[in-house]
């Protein structure tokens, strides 16, 4: 197969994130939010590979007709953001006007930081929480606290995205990576797993998708205040 060929498929593989989001958006229409997540889960699994390859296979210099950051732009709006802050505003986990500050905030504070050219860091990775809103929602409906708590994390979490912080891609940014790899693979399977069973299952998932989405979230402010050991 050629380079060229093998790169496109790399942008096919990205694309099929924008028929797991349809696929969410249906099951969201329909209240069927077990469902709804495990298709989110699938789209971020894709998401996590597909860069990846699209490295080892040099897509911008073996398939240049296709913008594969902008497609990937696109997809992570709508999976990271859109549909689960629709799902956040239709479920019951935010009553009256606390789902509409909700989504207003969520949409609004994530279109501006995805146009935002200075996103990335030297290190890979990303100035400001990344808008990683699929993440936070699956373990609300896992854990379901009071809507205070929801509310104020959503108001944090917005004014992370435009702070001076440091959040890590466990995938890109190296520091770390021989454990953040692996916490991140352990947080998709206990989000799958809590979509699967829709989010009754035993105190132990939810405490481990707890302190993996806690990890994933402070590991980068903790490289910024520890310094990296010298050879």
């Amino acid at each position: 197969m050629t380079p060229a060929r093998q790169a496109t498929l790399v942008h096919l593989l990205t694309a099929t994130g924008a028929v797991f989001a349809m696929l969410a958006m249906l099951a969201a229409a329909d209240r069927d939010w077990g469902v709804m997540f495990l298709w989110l889960v699938v789209a971020f699994a894709v998401d996590g590979i597909d860069g990846p390859l699209a490295r080892r296979y040099d897509t911008k210099a073996n398939a240049p007709r296709y913008d594969g950051v902008l497609m990937d732009l696109i997809i992570d709006y709508l999976t990271y953001v859109f549909i689960p802050a629709f799902a956040l505003f239709e479920s019951d986990l935010l009553p009256g006007w606390t789902g509409w500050i909700a989504i207003i905030v969520i949409t609004f504070a994530s279109v501006v930081y995805f146009a935002d050219t200075r996103m990335k860091t030297r290190d890979n990775s990303f100035l400001g929480f990344p808008g990683c809103w699929n993440m936070m929602v699956v373990v609300m409906f896992a854990l379901a606290p009071n809507f205070w708590v929801i509310l104020a994390l959503v108001i944090v979490l917005a004014a992370a995205m435009f702070a001076p912080l440091k959040f890590i891609h466990p995938v890109r940014t190296k520091r770390w990576r021989t454990l953040s790899l692996p916490v991140a693979l352990l947080w998709t399977l206990l989000a799958g797993w809590s979509a699967w069973h829709d989010f009754e299952t035993q105190p132990l998932v939810h405490t481990l998708l707890t302190l993996s989405s806690i990890y994933l979230l402070v590991a980068g402010p903790l490289q910024q205040i520890l310094p990296p050991r010298r050879a």
